[in-house]
């Protein structure tokens, strides 16, 4: 029998729970042909998580992007918040620190390096746990969380596989909860990182263009009306926010 593997901060330790292999879902194809080199790799999982690093690689403009995205969900978040797949850098951090006693945050991430980075670099921060998961199959029940956040994962998804996260995401949020997301957007023709990005994002990032091409809210399932979906953009249009309201 395959074993599913949870970290809790609970006690700080490294735990595994017996499961079947529905439990533990295998790394995705695209995540394997496309992305190895910069989240399954060990050396390069240790070369990514630099501060320095993921805010060169947003044109410095991570923290005011991290910060957009946490203040979207208040300056002291209470509830149950579900952050969906791991990020370099101290958003996870960031997110806990604002956390209210009661509150609890989960992080869940289809590739188990990645939690056990998280989780080294977290150590100590109470109510945060860690499940692996698949963004597009996730195991919770409907409307378990207050809130979801999305930070720079969609444009890494191929199109189907984006649908299925977006549905996701909403499915497991609450009525009138939100779902938080930051990622790529397409620039205006005067913007002068415009054909600089496209070839970049064209070489290393294969599926972020469909972002340029068509707004978040084309992936949002027809089952699954929003009250509200509002967008806002950064960086000369660079970088989105988008945020839905169930």
């Amino acid at each position: 029998m395959d074993k599913a593997v949870i970290f809790d901060f609970a006690d700080s330790d490294l735990h595994s729970i017996e499961g079947t292999s529905e439990r533990k879902p295998a790394i995705p194809e695209y995540l394997e042909k496309h992305y190895w080199w910069a989240y399954l790799n060990p050396k390069c999982v240790k070369f990514f998580e630099h501060q320095w690093i993921v805010n060169l690689i947003l044109w410095g403009n991570f923290a005011r992007l991290r910060d957009a995205a946490l203040d979207e969900m208040g300056r002291e978040i209470s509830g149950r918040t579900l952050q969906i797949a791991c990020v370099y850098g101290d958003f996870s951090l960031k997110l806990a620190q604002r956390l209210t006693p009661s509150a609890r945050l989960d992080v869940v991430d289809v590739a188990p390096i990645q939690l056990e980075n998280l989780r080294r670099k977290t150590r100590g921060v109470p109510n945060l746990h860690l499940d692996h998961q698949d963004a597009s199959a996730l195991t919770f029940a409907d409307g378990e969380f207050d809130q979801t956040v999305l930070f720079f994962l969609l444009h890494e998804l191929p199109a189907e596989v984006r649908k299925r996260a977006i549905r996701e995401a909403l499915r497991v949020v609450k009525p009138g909860g939100k779902l938080v997301i930051v990622d790529y957007h397409g620039p205006g023709p005067l913007h002068p990182l415009r054909y600089l990005m496209r070839p970049i994002l064209m070489t290393l990032e294969p599926f972020a263009l469909d972002l340029w091409r068509r707004a978040l809210g084309d992936w949002v399932p027809e089952d699954m009306p929003l009250r509200a979906l509002e967008k806002t953009t950064y960086f000369g249009g660079l970088y989105q926010k988008v945020v839905m309201t169930r």
